[in-house]
């Protein structure tokens, strides 16, 4: 189970566990999907109603702001609800018909309409697919130690928590990252090293070149599953994409508490991974969300190949696109 989010009022809002994805049926009556929906609704307003009453007062929380700003998905548009590629609503689905992305048959059943995007938008989705292929076929590696964040603030850089202090003086912040190899795999995570800090790492890694390095040991590619699923959207489900969602708050908390600030006034106690039992722990942890993130990534992959397929098969789309 997730760590509770806390609001600012010191309640907590409490996600529910990871489940795996879903197989739909084909048409679902109104008695189906909006059971479905109300499930979704209920769910993902645990977890963004802390998010926008800190907002409202002009709070921010360094662990779980990030997935709201970092990642572009507004909290409206997470909670509204999706069923997913080739599944189609019977009844009482006049709101859908409006949406942008939907279409109507000539019985008023409704689904996600495969033509609502452009071709230029389409070409995204190949790209897509041999990237989470290429990540989902590679060994997955957990000697990283989570250096990532420690190389961002290497030699006096920037801190991005500002408000929260480093675990450790400057010297000894640096000692660490002198200590441990550099092993980062995540081009996201290693253009925000400082300029001291770049050389060190064993990559040099670069945007083209992430379909050869992506592994599924890396917390940010597993964290990037919900961006991949809400840019598929509507063509992903809700549940896939709030699976995704939880499963990156779960490795946030991970990433943050590995990292070399002290964010133990928020209830998160450090990962020591400038010991070997910390530098154990948190493999412990990577294995487990690599697990976790395996069913996710095939179902992105399976949502991939069926629209690419649908498309080859639609006479409105040019051979060249797909």
């Amino acid at each position: 189970m997730p760590s509770p989010i806390p609001d600012d009022d010191g309640g907590a809002s409490i996600g529910s566990a990871i489940r795996p994805v879903p197989t739909a049926s084909l048409e679902w009556p109104a008695s189906t999907w909006r059971e479905r929906q109300q499930r979704h609704e209920v769910r993902v307003d645990a977890w963004i109603s802390p998010r926008l009453k800190r907002r409202s007062r002009g709070h921010r929380h360094p662990v779980y702001d990030f997935l709201f700003d970092y990642y572009s998905y507004r909290p409206s548009s997470l909670r509204r609800w999706h069923p997913g590629f080739g599944v189609k609503l019977l009844d009482g689905c006049e709101d859908f018909g409006s949406r942008v992305g939907y279409r109507s048959d000539a019985r008023g059943c409704v689904e996600a309409n495969i033509h609502a995007w452009k071709p230029e938008r389409r070409r995204f989705v190949p790209w897509l697919q041999e990237i989470l292929k290429a990540t989902a076929q590679r060994a997955g590696f957990f000697g990283c130690a989570g250096l990532h964040e420690w190389a961002m603030v290497y030699a006096d850089g920037p801190q991005r928590h500002h408000d929260w202090p480093l675990r450790l003086s400057q010297s000894e912040t640096d000692a660490v990252v002198h200590s441990l190899p550099l092993r980062c795999s995540h081009f996201d995570a290693f253009r925000f090293f400082t300029p001291e800090a770049r050389p060190l790492n064993r990559l040099q890694l670069a945007r083209l070149d992430a379909i050869d390095n992506e592994q599924p040991g890396c917390l940010h590619a597993n964290m990037d599953l919900y961006k991949w699923g809400y840019k598929l959207a509507p063509f992903t489900s809700s549940e896939l994409v709030a699976d995704s969602f939880e499963l990156a708050m779960q490795i946030r908390e991970i990433d943050m508490r590995a990292s070399p600030y002290d964010f133990s006034a928020l209830g998160f106690q450090p990962i020591l991974i400038e010991t070997p039992e910390g530098r154990a722990d948190y493999e412990r942890h990577q294995r487990g969300f690599a697990a976790q993130a395996a069913p996710l990534r095939a179902a992105l992959i399976k949502t991939c190949r069926e629209l690419l397929s649908a498309w080859d098969d639609s006479p409105e789309v040019h051979p060249a696109v797909c």
